[in-house]
């Protein structure tokens, strides 16, 4: 059993996406995930990345990141609003609902638990 797992971007291809269409508020963001772990239960781990437009999340599931590069802000509905910079964590837990606004192109790794 490993309980290392080294990684390195450059030979993992990663996955294109976009926020569904009917939660998009503004721009043309789009998405790319490099996905460095999956494990039986529902647990995942990698690096997503994200170019600027604004659009709706909905969580189900709970997630814990950190802002590698970009600047990113987050709003919960009728909460405040929190500015991501690199170095900047948060978890976001299941019935979290809000909008995710990208200024600049943002990229993050994660760890989500379903």
């Amino acid at each position: 059993m490993s309980f290392a797992i080294p990684f390195d971007l450059t030979t993992i291809e990663a996955e294109e996406g976009a926020p569904a269409p009917d939660r998009i508020i503004s721009g043309n963001p789009r998405f790319r995930t490099w996905n460095l772990d999956e494990r039986e239960g529902g647990l995942y781990a990698g690096i997503w990345e994200a170019t600027p437009g604004k659009w709706q999340i909905v969580y189900d599931e709970w997630e814990y990141f950190s802002i590698l590069e970009g600047y990113s802000i987050v709003t919960e509905e009728g909460g405040a609003a929190i500015h991501l910079k690199p170095g900047d964590r948060l978890i976001l837990t299941p019935g979290f609902k809000g909008t995710w606004e990208v200024i600049e192109t943002t990229r993050k790794d994660y760890v989500i638990r379903l």
